[in-house]
């Protein structure tokens, strides 16, 4: 029986390319280079709209974006000190993107 690509001669499908692990040139847990996102916009964005989350949104986290607006609308906007104190804490302290590299100054 002739092997076409992707079958070996028992006929059952496989892959070489899906199968072989993508090649790492850097260590995993180690972020590759600084984030294009900005720390002082980040920082910005947390102390004007911290409250809705934007801060946490452009800088790729996600879920705290969506726990600090839920918090907000909870609390009728007084959890948005939250976002507002998150906001300052970028600016100070920096922060880290949504895939763990440190914001750029």
């Amino acid at each position: 029986m002739a092997c076409r690509c992707g079958q070996d001669p028992s006929g059952s499908i496989w892959c070489r390319v899906m199968t072989t692990p993508p090649y790492q040139p850097y260590q995993p847990g180690h972020p590759q280079g600084v984030s294009d996102k900005s720390k002082i916009v980040a920082g910005i964005l947390g102390i004007v709209l911290g409250s809705f989350g934007v801060g946490r949104f452009y800088m790729g986290h996600t879920k705290t974006g969506v726990l600090q607006l839920v918090v907000t609308i909870v609390t009728c906007g007084i959890g948005g000190i939250w976002g507002f104190i998150d906001g300052i804490l970028i600016l100070v302290n920096g922060g880290v993107d949504g895939q763990g590299r440190p914001l750029r100054d």
